[in-house]
């Protein structure tokens, strides 16, 4: 990835589409790099195929775990994103920057419901009580 590429293709979407911050861009691209390092079977850090929407959401659930522990909610909603239809929308304009690739089959829908932010990034640092 070429920084300095993403980082101009990031502030024109931007312009165009204003709801979410760099950070989300950022984020995303770098939960990508972590969900292909880790389907990686060939040793090349690149997976055999198409990283689907549920495991790129997956992987980026896990590595803003790993990465941001309970500040995680509260850097989604700095960046704007609060579910992952908004990681789709990322997604969706990264690919229309050219910035990511997607196959025919990948659809933005598939990125709606599947998981909700606040049990995946709330619930886990609650005390027992409170969950």
């Amino acid at each position: 990835m070429n920084q300095k590429q993403f980082q101009r293709a990031v502030e024109a979407i931007m312009r165009d589409d204003p709801r979410y911050a760099a950070g989300a861009y950022i984020f995303v691209r770098m939960a990508l790099d972590y969900t292909v390092k880790k389907l990686s079977s060939n040793g090349s850090g690149r997976p055999d195929r198409n990283v689907s929407s549920r495991e790129l959401l997956d992987g980026a659930a896990e590595f803003a775990l790993e990465s941001f522990g309970p500040m995680a909610m509260t850097l989604f909603e700095e960046w704007g994103v609060k579910s992952c239809s908004d990681i789709g929308e990322i997604v969706f304009n990264l690919v229309e920057a050219g910035e990511l690739r997607k196959t025919d089959d990948d659809k933005l829908e598939d990125f709606d419901g599947v998981f909700d932010f606040k049990d995946v990034f709330v619930k886990p640092f609650l005390p027992s009580y409170a969950k």
